[in-house]
This record gives C-alpha cells, sequence and structure tokens, in this order.
C-alpha cells in the first residue's frame, strides 16, 4: 500500500513519471555501477572524495536501475531523493537500513560537493564503497528476480 501511495505523491508532485523502459537501459545502469565500484576502489588512496562520490554513484546508479525496471523515471528535482526513497519502498522493511544509509551518503556528498573544504577520510571512503557493494549486490539480486534477462556480476 505504501508504495503506491509514494508512486501517486510523487508523480503528483512532478518528481517521476510512468515509462515504458527496455531490459537494456536497466543494465546500461547497473554495468555503469559495477564499473563505478572499480572506481570508487582504484581511487581510495588518492582522493577519499572521489573515491566517496564514485562508491555513492554506483548507489544512484543502481536505485534508478531499480526505478527503470519498475517503470517509473525520476525527474526534474530531487531526483537523487525522489530515487532513495522509491526503492525503499519498493525494497521495504528488510532493506530500510540499508536505504537510509544511501541517504545519509547522499546528503554527505551534498556537504561536499556545495560546501568544498569538508574533506572525506580514507576511512569514510572505505564505508562508503563497503555500503555501496552491499546496496548494488542486493538491489542487483532483487532485480534479477524480477528479470531475469539482466546480467549480474561477481565480485
Amino acid at each position: 500500500m505504501y508504495l503506491n501511495q509514494l508512486i501517486s505523491n510523487l508523480s503528483d508532485k512532478g518528481l517521476m513519471k510512468k515509462e515504458k523502459i527496455g531490459p537494456d537501459q536497466v543494465q546500461k545502469h547497473l554495468d555503469r555501477a559495477h564499473e563505478d565500484l572499480k572506481v570508487a576502489a582504484a581511487n581510495l588512496t588518492i582522493d577519499g572524495e572521489a573515491s566517496y562520490n564514485y562508491a555513492y554513484l554506483a548507489m544512484l546508479r543502481t536505485g534508478r536501475a531499480l526505478m527503470l525496471l519498475e517503470g517509473y523515471r525520476p525527474i526534474d528535482g530531487a531526483q537523487h531523493k525522489t530515487v532513495i526513497e522509491f526503492a525503499s519502498a519498493v525494497l521495504g522493511k528488510k532493506y530500510r537500513e540499508l536505504a537510509e544509509e544511501f541517504d545519509e551518503m547522499r546528503q554527505r556528498r551534498n556537504k561536499f560537493t556545495y560546501e568544498p573544504g569538508a574533506p572525506v577520510s580514507t576511512l569514510e571512503a572505505q564505508e562508503a564503497i563497503k555500503i555501496a557493494k552491499e546496496w548494488v549486490k542486493e538491489v542487483s539480486r532483487i532485480m534479477a528476480k524480477r528479470n531475469p534477462q539482466l546480467r549480474l556480476f561477481q565480485d
């Protein structure tokens, strides 16, 4: 019930729209999320902020892929928050804590993006990668159950 209400609210606010989306577009987001995880890990010793940012992007692309798979696309303002709210509603209580970590990462990313001088430590970047890997793995697994055409990646 909550999902239907959320879909209605987000659509009424102009934050998402129903759209027919092929599995190829969903797969492209998952493919890029996998690459983002590699980039995050590769940058860990070079730049914590870049590493954190790519971990976050992996989560965002996976969340967008989930929205696309469900036949919706985020539009207009607040796309990142819309993706998180939608994914949390689709995934349910079991993944609420992971979705909350995703939202915390969104807020942290906004802070260092729009307020330069808020450094990201290596430890913080490592934790972001750990969370992102778990998110990508779990959400991808759920998506593959819904559409077996999707290709999953092994760590």
